[in-house]
Formats: structure tokens, C-alpha cells, sequence
């Protein structure tokens, strides 16, 4: 399956939001795409998950690398749009005591 990424920067924030499946597959080109934007000194990202059907651990993986990135740079990091079973692998691992993480998008109705 593909991964899709969208990019939208503003002076104040930088939106990113992912569609298809993270799997060992399409890591590596979430990461090309993430990281140099993580290092961006005082970046404000916010990562929008909800057009992601499956992650594996691979896919965990970049999340923490870019977190660190964007933390080591004084940045802010959030991930939202979380499905219940993306949510649930958060939980699993820590990560969501780690990470924002929030599973409604803005303007969702629950």
C-alpha cells in the first residue's frame, strides 16, 4: 500500500497529515520526509493519524525518532487523529505518557 504525506507550513506551525498503512514498507519514506522537518529549531508539529488504517512497530519507531528531534529543538510535537486500535498502540507502549497524543481531531464529534 501507498503512504500519502501532506505537508501544510505556516510561520507558527507545521501540519502534517499521513494516509494508508506504516508498516516496514513505507517507514523509511515517512522518515525521509519527517526529519529534516523535525529539526527545525522551535517547529511546531502536529500530526494528523486519522487516515492511517495499520502501524507496526516500525512505524513507532520514526514517531519517537521525530519526537526526540523536535524535543532536542525545542520544538513542540503532537500527534492526533488516532483510530482506537492506533490509540491502543500508544497506550501499549507508553508512548501516549511520552507523546501528546490525542485521539479526537479538532472539530470531530464523538
Amino acid at each position: 500500500m501507498n503512504l500519502t504525506i501532506n505537508i501544510k507550513e505556516t510561520d507558527i506551525l507545521l501540519e502534517i497529515s499521513v494516509e494508508g498503512e506504516i508498516d516496514a514498507y513505507t517507514a523509511p519514506q515517512l522518515r525521509d520526509r519527517l526529519f529534516p522537518l523535525s529539526e527545525k529549531v522551535g517547529v511546531n508539529m502536529v500530526i494528523n493519524l486519522s487516515g492511517v488504517s495499520y502501524m507496526d512497530s516500525t512505524g513507532l519507531g520514526v514517531f519517537v525518532g521525530v519526537f526526540k528531534n523536535v524535543k532536542a529543538n525545542n520544538g513542540q510535537f503532537k500527534i492526533n487523529g488516532l483510530s482506537g486500535r492506533l490509540q491502543r498502540l500508544f497506550e501499549i507502549t507508553g508512548l501516549s505518557d511520552i507523546i501528546d497524543v490525542n485521539s479526537q481531531v479538532e472539530g470531530e464529534v464523538k
